[in-house]
């Protein structure tokens, strides 16, 4: 296990954060604005989600670069600047984690899958080569790169990060499928683990997708295929459309219930995803204590 790795985990699971997108949507980010961009334009707002959730018992916070690739934000005003948004939003959860929290920084998906043009492999080594040097050189703890879709994109993002020499935690969506335990295109969770251990990933895990009930059983067949630290960040359920609103209508103490089953099934870092808050995290974090008390 990687050292720093093992030095988190030495007192047991730990708690990450809960979700930044729906978070800064609170805050007035429009639809389809990439609220990375909020980096250089509106720190203050970034900054007071970093620090809620440190102040909410977060032991690991991570960075608003979720989409800060130049694949992302190829027709977006801001694209000169993406290496200044990286470094930027390494920056804000750092300060926000002073000594009491780790930063691991976001990598998320390209969006090719989305796209009407193809994207080269060359294009996406490229891309994600460009912002794991950018983050890295703003000084996180490590690198994740979450809600991946395709094996073969984790894959080629998962090598990029590692040539920054950092800690790489891996994470893909497990929403598809007859029974829903499947990536889009196809992918299991045991040959996820296995092809991610493969290829060098110091943690491997699931976010996104479904609620925190649904991903326990995602969170134990990874765990059955790798000997790595498992990594799980569930949203607050199903989201609804109520109005012009997505409401999600989990609470933040039936999720914080789940947390005992969910270190029962392996996983190593527990946090949320979308429709989450610090609220989430506080929960989690009391129900980790009481747990690790017995």
């Amino acid at each position: 296990m990687n050292s720093l790795i093992a030095s988190i985990l030495q007192t047991g699971p730990a708690i990450t954060d809960g979700a930044w997108g729906t978070e800064l949507q609170k805050m007035g980010l429009a639809p389809g604005e990439i609220g990375d961009s909020w980096n250089l334009s509106q720190p203050q707002k970034v900054a007071a989600i970093a620090q809620s959730y440190v102040n909410a018992g977060s032991r690991i916070i991570l960075t608003n670069t979720f989409r800060s690739n130049r694949i992302a934000f190829r027709d977006h005003a801001s694209l000169p600047m993406l290496k200044d948004i990286n470094r930027a939003g390494v920056g804000i959860s750092r300060t926000a984690a002073g000594r009491q929290a780790r930063v691991f920084a976001s990598i998320g998906p390209s969006g090719k899958m989305l796209m009407a043009e193809e994207v080269t492999v060359q294009e996406l080594a490229d891309a994600f080569g460009e912002q794991a040097m950018a983050l890295a050189e703003a000084g996180p703890d490590a690198l994740v790169i979450e809600t991946m879709s395709d094996l073969t994109e984790a894959t080629i993002a998962l090598d990029a990060a590692k040539a920054t020499g950092l800690p790489v935690i891996v994470c893909m969506v497990f929403d598809s499928g007859k029974d829903q335990d499947r990536t889009l295109t196809g992918l299991t969770p045991e040959r996820a683990a296995k092809e991610l251990t493969a290829a060098g990933a110091h943690v491997v895990g699931a976010n996104c997708g479904k609620g925190i009930v649904g991903l326990t059983g995602i969170c134990q067949r990874l765990h059955g295929a790798t000997d790595l630290p498992i990594w799980i960040k569930s949203n607050a359920d199903l989201p609804r459309i109520s109005g012009d609103s997505v409401v999600y209508d989990m609470t933040a103490e039936l999720f914080a219930g789940c947390v005992p089953k969910l270190v029962s099934a392996g996983a190593s870092f527990i946090g949320g995803c979308c429709g989450t808050n610090p609220e989430f995290i506080r929960a989690m974090s009391e129900c980790l204590q009481r747990l690790s008390r017995h």
